[in-house]
């Protein structure tokens, strides 16, 4: 029997911080934590750009793991999780969405500057005050979503995952005479002989009642 399919390819959890020099260290901390703490298997990137305050990040980030009734987890997440140094947005966001994150967080008061590069991502948290765990719990958003990459293919669960599409197509004799000799041409480089004679045959009566 057909079932209704709502899942898709899923990892550790995951998270990704874009860090500028707006952005608050003990905030962008709090937000890689929030995914740390998960699991020993999960992973958090903090991409850090020209002016972010590195040592206060070094500092918030040993002060509020020892703080974490989960630290145990978080250690071992952080220790396989990567900080990156990026000299502009721009290339900032060309790692992002190569790594395409689960949870993608900008905690910059420039958030809006980088909407229009982000091409890969399952969610955004934009700004200061848009923790992760806000989309978690209270924020409206599906947070079923992508890890391991597949952020480049998929997008979260919506109410799009559970509408079932059907297509349908009619050409009249004008319109298999105009792409009738390319899927010829298409058919033929893949070999695909009833392919291209589905099209043909077709022409051909054409040619016939001409």
């Amino acid at each position: 029997d057909a079932m209704v399919a709502i899942d898709m390819p899923a990892g550790p959890s995951e998270q990704l911080c874009i860090a500028d020099e707006t952005s608050r260290a003990d905030f962008v901390v709090s937000d890689l934590l929030s995914q740390a703490e998960h699991g020993y298997d999960s992973q958090v990137v903090a991409v850090v750009l020209p002016g972010f305050d590195l040592k206060a990040f070094e500092s918030q980030l040993q002060k509020q793991m020892t703080a974490l009734p989960r630290q145990q987890f978080a250690e071992v997440a952080i220790s396989k999780s990567l900080v990156l140094r990026a000299n502009d947005k721009d290339e900032a966001l060309r790692f992002t969405n190569m790594y395409a994150p689960e949870h993608l967080c900008i905690p910059s008061e420039q958030s809006e500057a980088y909407v229009g590069g982000i091409i890969n991502a399952g969610s955004v948290f934009l700004g200061p005050y848009t923790p992760e765990s806000v989309g978690d719990y209270a924020s409206g958003t599906n947070h079923s979503l992508p890890t391991y990459g597949y952020a480049r293919m998929y997008g979260g669960v919506s109410v799009d995952t559970f509408v079932k599409l059907i297509t349908m197509q009619r050409l009249t004799s004008e319109g298999i005479r105009n792409v009738g000799p390319h899927v010829e041409v298409l058919a033929a480089v893949e070999q695909l002989d009833a392919h291209r004679n589905a099209v043909s045959i077709r022409l051909a009566s054409l040619d016939e009642k001409n």
